[in-house]
Formats: structure tokens, C-alpha cells, sequence
């Protein structure tokens, strides 16, 4: 098979496989060190800090955690990989409100970091999309069988 047709069949090379595992890992080790850090810091200091709840910004250092881990553990252990497409749209949303804020605050320049690390997971998740309809192709016939015995 050609490469052309790899590609169009939705099969990636082991070069844009690598490249995409790179910016997995390292999307994943940005959202971890940056949920671990609004896990660790007092809410009321996160507060001040960010103008927002406390409480909003441990939830949003949770989901930023749970996130970097989505990112990379389901690929490699072969379990559920569907969750890593899904974990990097739900850090594009983070990322998201996290550009429209730091515009907001009028740091325009500011808010070219969190724009790149949510246009780096908008790559992952769709590079990654197929995992999620192969996933969902395997789990369908096994949902299936049960209604169609029961019928």
C-alpha cells in the first residue's frame, strides 16, 4: 500500500505517528505540571491570582490533570483509546477559556500561550479521531448482540 493510501485510508506513517506521540508527551507534560500546580496552591492564592473562584480553578487544575493523563495513558497500554481524542478536546475547551481570559485581562501577547498549546490539541484530537471511531466500530457489535438475543 501506498503512502498516499495509507494516508487516505486514515493510516498514519511512523513518522507523523511519532510526531503526534511527541506532541502528546509534551502536551501532557505541560497540563500536568500545570494542574498539579492549581491542585497544590492555596484556593484563595489561585483566586487572587486569576481573578476567578478558587474552587473553579481546582476543578479546571483537576481536568487539566486528568487531561495530560487521557492524553497519553489509553495509547499506551492499548485500553480504551477512544479517551485520548476525547481528553484533548476537553483541553482545547480549557484552552480556549483560557485565551478569551488572558485577552480579556488585555494581555493580548499573553494569550498567544495558551492559543498554541490548544492549537497543539486540536491536533492530537484529530490526528487521533480514528482511535475513536475504530473503538466505537469494536464496541458496537458487542452492545448489538445482547438486544438482538433478547428480541
Amino acid at each position: 500500500m501506498s503512502t498516499i493510501q495509507r494516508i487516505r485510508n486514515g493510516h498514519t506513517t511512523s513518522r507523523g505517528n511519532k510526531a503526534v506521540w511527541s506532541v502528546q508527551i509534551l502536551l501532557a507534560l505541560v497540563f500536568l505540571f500545570a494542574g498539579g500546580m492549581k491542585l497544590a496552591m492555596p484556593a484563595a492564592t489561585l483566586a487572587q491570582f486569576t481573578g476567578l473562584p478558587g474552587a473553579f480553578m481546582k476543578f479546571i487544575g483537576l481536568a487539566e490533570l486528568s487531561g495530560a493523563l487521557g492524553l497519553v495513558l489509553p495509547g499506551l497500554f492499548g485500553i480504551k483509546r477512544l479517551l485520548t481524542p476525547i481528553a484533548a478536546v476537553g483541553l482545547v475547551t480549557i484552552m480556549s477559556g483560557a485565551t478569551v481570559l488572558t485577552i480579556e485581562s488585555g494581555q493580548v501577547a499573553g494569550a498567544l500561550v495558551p492559543f498554541v498549546v490548544g492549537a497543539l490539541a486540536i491536533l492530537v484530537a484529530r490526528q487521533r479521531r480514528s482511535w475513536l471511531a475504530r473503538e466505537a466500530a469494536t464496541d458496537r457489535p458487542a452492545r448489538e448482540a445482547p438486544v438482538a438475543a433478547a428480541a
